[in-house]
């Protein structure tokens, strides 16, 4: 008998330690699967190159990405995508409108009680503890610096009342940006159903959120330390881009198991931010500045005047009776400038709009701009000018 009890007592210890193992694995890919928080310490990881990586121009670029986009944010035009419309999972990137909502809705100097449901999310956190108080706009560099679902969640309840209270009002922001395909169930964006974007929508809420000067503090610097602000921790940012292409100023990373690894990134380029956003994609920053080199090698930006562009394609006469606007646009050697002067079957009067300036490719209109009247006159005199006989 004794024998026999030793026995079942190995047995049971054996069967104790193996369903420990299998769940400290669990609780640990869970872990993982839903964090998207990396040490900066390993810079190295993820084979960073921090050498630039050359790109063939003169064929279509391809990545190791599920959905990629590249745009110029000066107005939004796309300069490259693969897949750029679909619907995914987008991880953390998510708290992009977070932030941005947070910046327009929330005063920055409250302080926030962080609650038990806030202190207990899974995946990346800060470490805020229950009962603190925490300012909002350190709350914005815990979301942003340190993707914190626990800041996430302290912003959510304290803006919207509730997690389903503020995932209204992204989905209602989002629509009053343009943000058409994408749909939000939570400020942090772990893996669920009905919590989708796609490379496209997130490229054009940060072009719109990084028009903030806030924003831009929030995904641009490196480090804050708690003395600027007055805050209860250092914050240091978990974004490696910023560390890897020169003029990188943003913007945030996202990673879940069903979203996979995601990058949204800014980078100052002449002037104008290029917007780039990878997801699905193991080697997310190696592709992000391949995409980068290609983008900036393969399009022209221009910044000119309308007046100095319509002199150009000598229709010069137009440009007197024009309001003058700079235009900006990226564009490819084969790409053509066009000049649609409309035929009214009435005078001109300010403010009317005479025509446009083009830009398109061998399928469609890339962009227009307007070409809009700054004096009244008649329809045979604009005809005369626009033949150029005055």
């Amino acid at each position: 008998m004794n024998i026999i009890k030793k026995v079942l007592s190995t047995v049971l210890l054996v069967l104790l330690t193996f369903t420990w193992n299998i769940y400290s694995v669990k609780a640990i890919t869970d872990e993982n699967i839903d964090s998207d928080y990396e040490s900066i310490e390993m810079l190295e990881e993820d084979s960073i190159d921090i050498s630039s990586e050359e790109v063939n121009i003169n064929t279509p670029l391809r990545v190791s990405a599920r959905n990629a986009i590249a745009i110029d944010s000066k107005n939004n035009t796309v300069l490259w995508s693969q897949n750029g419309y679909e619907i995914v999972p987008m991880a953390s990137t998510t708290k992009i409108l977070t932030a941005l909502i947070a910046i327009n809705y929330g005063n920055l100097e409250k302080k926030v009680t962080i609650s038990k449901n806030a202190s207990s999310i899974r995946g990346s956190t800060v470490g805020y503890r229950a009962g603190e108080e925490i300012s909002m706009r350190e709350l914005l560099f815990g979301l942003m610096f340190r993707s914190g679902n626990d800041a996430a969640i302290a912003i959510a309840e304290e803006i919207g009342g509730s997690i389903e209270g503020f995932a209204n009002i992204m989905n209602d922001y989002a629509k009053s940006l343009g943000i058409i395909n994408s749909h939000f169930e939570s400020p942090h964006g772990l893996d669920s159903e009905k919590h989708y974007s796609s490379a496209y929508d997130l490229a054009i809420l940060t072009s719109k959120a990084m028009e903030f000067d806030v924003f831009k503090e929030l995904v641009g610097e490196k480090i804050i330390y708690k003395e600027k602000y007055n805050f209860t921790r250092d914050y240091q940012n978990i974004n490696k881009i910023l560390y890897k292409i020169p003029g990188a100023n943003g913007v945030k990373t996202g990673y879940t198991g069903g979203a996979g690894k995601c990058l949204v990134s800014s980078i100052n380029y002449e002037g104008r931010n290029i917007i780039i956003v990878v997801l699905n994609c193991v080697d997310r920053w190696n592709v992000t500045e391949k995409i980068y080199n290609y983008v900036i090698k393969t399009n022209n930006f221009m910044n000119k005047s309308n007046k100095d562009l319509l002199s150009e394609e000598k229709v010069a006469g137009l440009g007197n009776i024009i309001n003058e606007e700079d235009i900006t646009y990226g564009y490819k050697e084969s790409d053509v400038i066009e000049v649609e002067v409309f035929n009214p079957n009435l005078g001109i009067e300010v403010g009317d709009i005479l025509g446009k300036i083009s830009i398109k490719d061998s399928l469609y209109e890339k962009d227009k701009f307007p070409l809009i009247s700054n004096i009244n006159l008649s329809k045979e005199k604009l005809e005369k000018i626009i033949l150029g006989e005055e």
